[in-house]
């Protein structure tokens, strides 16, 4: 009872840190949105949002490790939402809106985001508390709180029999910060100098021919990806190697070698093409079964999971005593934020299909089939990707692959019903039909992004012995505050650039526009089942390299190798870009040189392995740490920098060096590409020996 007397009197979720989690979340969610539709690829907050609260925190005497976590948790999930992004602007490009309406936007988002939340609490115990899952971004953002606020997660939750670890941690503490401090500004940078200046490369890709046939060496430079990597670890890093391998290694191969490179056009251009248009649906397929056998072999604890909620309910009814860091939002309060959420989509997607003058009947049908579609399949996209972001971490968690999982699912559910009904006889009923796949995969992808989240941030919580229901609060708040914050910044966006076939005006630069690469694959994807002309062969090639990676995994768990192959894994080394494959399967290669290196030590010495490793993990997770830090604090203040530097009329790159570099360096990105692989492996080389440093004081 000391325990629990001496918790209570820490504050956790306080009006102040509700307010500066509201103002990071504007940064972070107007900075992901923008990167989005940028470059198709979007940044977890919680780390930044993590070191951003501690900052500001530290300047009130009462502050402590559990408000901070508050913040992040907050701050990140609204950072998070920006993913519906994802899919969002599908509605302009195919000409059913032409602007962002507040309301409908803000009701889809934080619903489906809200959902999202409520969705995963029963998942909790089984995937959180019980899962041997590594996440990385999760335990990266406990060692951030752990090291900066060590004095008092200490004072309150250890009793005096723990004052000799008490000491050691405080001891520690220093030691920690200097680890984050150096992967930080590392990270910082090289960042600055790769994304800012311009002066290093993110990336490099050797092309060459075998005949017709194209290959591709690539890799990519970033140090946050790096980071992911060594967390994940060997096995989810050998999963992604595979399929990167089936991707560019077979797959590309083959078809490139029926085919002749277009004049004019470059072989890596032309291969990366075939990986858009063929490769990647690939990647979907062995994605959509994977996410299947993962939710089948999440059924029992799932369960479990709901067991152990409903069991915290019955001890509150009758009394009894149960841990503060067990307690979860109580199932009643689950249902009926549910109830409420089902019926503002209910309204919501009234209010989207009154205009499409179909018979109050259809009209009726199209509504509650969309919402219990959103439902149904929400609830599993909770649990696929809370898998996902466990594995790999929410960065590298392919959350576009569930969009496209859901808008072929429910575009195939509305091509039936369309025809039933007569509404796909006209161009304009069909276009509608497409609208509303989009809108419905819209609330589906607000759930998933928000579940991606949810579970990380949960898993901080859990390491820093938070309150899992005011973190629950705390998700909820960061849910509403994102999606009033993504409405504006995707107006002003629109205004600003245009998208890839939508523009507000005609005279707009072409140069300029916004590559919304993921919402363009799904409209193509949605038009294209309506249309009868989507290609199923690749993602049948997808689904049956799924069903073979799946019982090889399986009999190498009879077995019981400690080598496993995740099918997800695998279907997001064929889905990803190799620039993201590449420095996450380095990051792993890493991990199992450190680890190898200790267990070479510990049988040469006879020590024990378990305790000479552990300081080992604790450093490289704290330098991983701040190299995910500091390239993601960089990354918001450039996109803030960027948005700032349009909106006046400048350039998208307001700091680039290239200017004047480039006739130096002859234009061809060599030098850059040459600069930015030196950078890379001598951080690595850093990385390698700060971390196993620590064995020389032993």
């Amino acid at each position: 009872m000391n325990d629990m007397k001496n918790t209570s009197q820490l504050r956790e979720l306080t009006l102040r840190g509700i307010i500066i989690g509201a103002l990071i979340t504007v940064v972070f969610t107007a900075s992901n949105v923008y990167l989005g539709l940028k470059v198709g690829l979007t940044f977890s907050s919680a780390i930044p949002a993590a070191v951003i609260s501690m900052a500001v925190l530290r300047l009130f005497s009462n502050s402590n490790i559990l408000e901070n976590n508050m913040v992040q948790t907050q701050a990140s999930a609204a950072g998070t939402l920006s993913s519906v992004i994802f899919i969002l602007p599908g509605l302009l490009m195919i000409g059913y809106w032409n602007s962002f309406p507040f309301w409908q936007t803000l009701l889809i988002c934080s619903a489906g985001g809200m959902l999202g939340v409520v969705f995963s609490i029963p998942l909790r115990h089984a995937m959180v508390v019980k899962s041997n899952l590594p996440y990385p971004e999760g335990v990266a953002a406990a060692e951030i709180l752990k090291a900066g606020c060590s004095e008092h997660v200490e004072d309150g939750d250890r009793s005096s029999n723990d004052a000799a670890q008490k000491d050691d941690v405080t001891a520690d503490k220093d030691s920690g910060f200097r680890d984050i401090l150096f992967g930080g500004f590392i990270a910082a940078a090289v960042s600055f100098a790769t994304n800012g200046l311009r002066i290093l490369a993110d990336g490099a890709s050797y092309w060459f021919t075998q005949g017709r046939a194209i290959f591709q060496l690539p890799i990519g430079f970033s140090l946050a990806l790096l980071s992911a990597g060594y967390l994940i670890g060997i096995a989810a890093g050998i999963a992604i190697l595979i399929g990167t391998l089936i991707a560019w290694g077979v797959a590309i191969p083959i078809i490139s070698s029926g085919m002749d490179v277009p004049e004019g056009s470059s072989i890596g251009s032309f291969a990366m093409g075939l990986w858009k248009d063929n490769v990647r649906f690939i990647g979907a397929g062995t994605l959509a079964i994977a996410a299947i056998w993962t939710l089948l072999t999440l059924v029992k604890p799932i369960i479990e999971g709901m067991k152990t909620s409903l069991r915290a309910l019955n001890k509150n009814n009758t009394g009894d005593v149960i841990p503060r860091t067990e307690l979860d939002l109580s199932p009643k309060i689950v249902l009926l934020i549910s109830a409420v959420m089902f019926l503002v989509l209910i309204g919501t997607f009234y209010s989207f299909v009154a205009d499409s003058g179909l018979p109050l009947t259809t009209a009726w049908g199209l509504v509650l089939g969309s919402v219990i579609f959103a439902f149904a399949i929400g609830f599993l996209v909770a649990a696929a990707c809370g898998y996902m972001a466990g594995l790999v971490g929410s960065s590298a968690s392919p959350i576009s692959g569930i969009g496209i999982i859901a808008i072929t699912v429910i575009s195939l559910l509305l091509l039936v019903m369309g025809e039933m009904n007569g509404m796909l006889e006209t161009e304009k009923g069909t276009n509608f039909a497409t609208a509303l796949a989009i809108f419905t995969t819209s609330a589906v992808l607000a759930i998933a992004t928000i579940s991606n989240d949810n579970l990380q941030d949960l898993k901080t919580g859990y390491l820093v012995k938070a309150t899992p229901w005011r973190q629950q609060v705390a998700l909820l708040i960061g849910c509403i505050v994102g999606a009033a914050v993504i409405s504006p910044v995707l107006e002003l966006l629109y205004n600003a650039y245009g998208f890839t076939g939508a523009t507000p005006r005609p005279d707009m630069d072409p140069s300029q526009v916004l590559a919304a690469p993921q919402a363009t694959l799904m409209t193509t994807i949605a038009k294209g089942i309506f249309s009868h002309k989507l290609e199923w062969t690749m993602i049948n090639i997808g689904l049956a390299v799924g069903v073979v990676v799946i019982i090889i995994d399986a009999l190498l768990a009879k077995k019981g190798s400690k080598l496993r192959i995740p099918a997800l894994a695998v279907g997001m080394g064929i889905y990803l870009p190799p620039a993201i494959t590449a420095p996450l399967i380095i990051g792993s290669v890493l991990s199992w040189i450190i680890t190898s290196q200790v267990k070479k030590r510990a049988k040469a010495q006879n020590e024990d392995f378990k305790t000479l490793f552990k300081p080992v993990e604790r450093k490289g997770a704290l330098i991983a740490s701040g190299l995910i830090v500091g390239e993601s604090l960089v990354g918001v203040s450039l996109a803030v920098l960027i948005v700032i530097s349009i909106s006046n009329g400048g350039s998208d790159a307001p700091l680039a060096l290239t200017s004047w570099l480039g006739p130096i360096f002859g234009g061809s990105g060599i030098v850059e590409q040459l600069l930015g692989l030196t950078v890379f492996v001598v951080v690595c080389v850093l990385f390698t020996r700060r971390v196993l440093g620590v064995l020389k004081s032993k």
